[in-house]
């Protein structure tokens, strides 16, 4: 791939330094995929820029302008502090006319809300737990339809926030204090949705009109404690310590019928293109016991540090992390210019 001038955007608290060294692994967990994409596209001879991002948009519109970058590496999950402006973020490099990584404004609006992808992918039959949406401000009425146990979430923020032992209820009591959990600590309205005991498995997906599919990637959840449920929660997600103390690791989905393997990647590329994601994405399933996929979210835009699963599932793939990279610039170019 030729030299190029790549802009990467990013939160202003994850400005990367120039070195990891002196850095413990919680330390650098924050910043670890800013500094990972920075890095590895400098290594690999772009000529890259780092900038911070957060209550304005004329530094990009100043960027774009003055150094002409060939393509942005958009590394935003959130603008004004807000998880579901990153599409507005998108639709300004669309009205910049400049080419840019990672899923478009319709793909990431569609995907970011929880309610509005499952009611979409239940027209095209994709099996996905019963759910029910509490808006902020409204009393918690339980639909008699949904059965407890429910796990409750934030109806649009992503990377478990808000995600804990306590989001699977079984009263309406817990339900209720939950879903008030929600609207005031995390600040969006609330989802609960049928909990599906079974194996967590995402499944990562590369490119635009033409998707590969990545090998299926399991959560494998280590010592649980007694009572625990399995769960990603913020702290199996975002806690190093807490993962090497409970054993709690990610690799391939091991013992899966070859043709199930097959059905559960196929529903994610079917996932994608219902939702118009493109780019790169990973697709969230609990697996029951009998053998069902329930879709649970997509991800547009997924953590790519070399340490997460989208990384390791590509390389599992004969994909190095400079290459995968690398790909998803040419995919951010090939789109501005009407390719696949």
């Amino acid at each position: 791939m030729k030299r190029l001038r790549v802009l990467v955007l990013m939160h202003p608290d994850l400005m990367p330094p120039a070195s990891r060294e002196g850095y413990t692994e919680k330390e650098a967990h924050a910043w670890k995929t800013e500094f990972d994409v920075v890095t590895t596209l400098r290594e690999s001879r772009h000529d890259v820029r780092a900038i911070g991002v957060q209550h304005e948009l004329k530094p990009i519109r100043d960027e774009v302008r003055h150094w002409q970058p060939d393509v942005v590496f958009n590394l935003l999950e959130q603008f004004h502090g807000e998880t579901m402006y990153d599409q507005n973020v998108a639709s300004y490099l669309e009205l910049l006319r400049v080419p840019y990584t990672g899923c478009n404004p319709r793909g990431l609006m569609l995907a970011r809300g929880k309610a509005l992808s499952k009611k979409l992918l239940a027209y095209h039959r994709i099996p996905a737990p019963a759910f029910a949406v509490f808006p902020m401000g409204r009393k918690v009425v339980r639909p008699k339809r949904l059965a407890f146990p429910l796990i409750v979430k934030s109806v649009s923020e992503d990377a478990s926030i808000g995600i804990a032992q306590a989001s699977v209820v079984d009263t309406d009591e817990k339900l209720a204090e939950r879903v008030g959990f929600v609207h005031e600590r995390v600040g969006t309205d609330a989802i609960a949705e049928e909990y599906i005991e079974g194996r967590e498995i995402y499944v990562g997906v590369l490119g635009n009109s033409r998707m590969q599919v990545l090998p299926v990637w399991e959560l494998e959840f280590g010592e649980m404690r007694q009572g625990e449920v399995r769960i990603a929660t913020e702290r199996v997600k975002h806690d190093p310590e807490y993962q090497e103390r409970r054993g709690i690791l990610q690799g391939p989905a091991e013992d899966l019928p070859p043709e199930l393997a097959t059905r559960i990647q196929q529903t994610a590329k079917r996932i994608c293109r219902t939702l118009e994601v493109d780019g790169y994405a990973r697709v969230d399933f609990r697996l029951s016991h009998d053998g069902v996929p329930y879709f649970l979210e997509a991800n547009p835009n997924p953590d790519i540090a070399r340490s997460e699963e989208f990384a390791e599932a590509a390389l599992h793939a004969g994909i190095t992390y400079p290459q995968m990279l690398n790909r998803i610039l040419q995919l951010g170019i090939s789109r501005a210019h009407g390719g696949a």
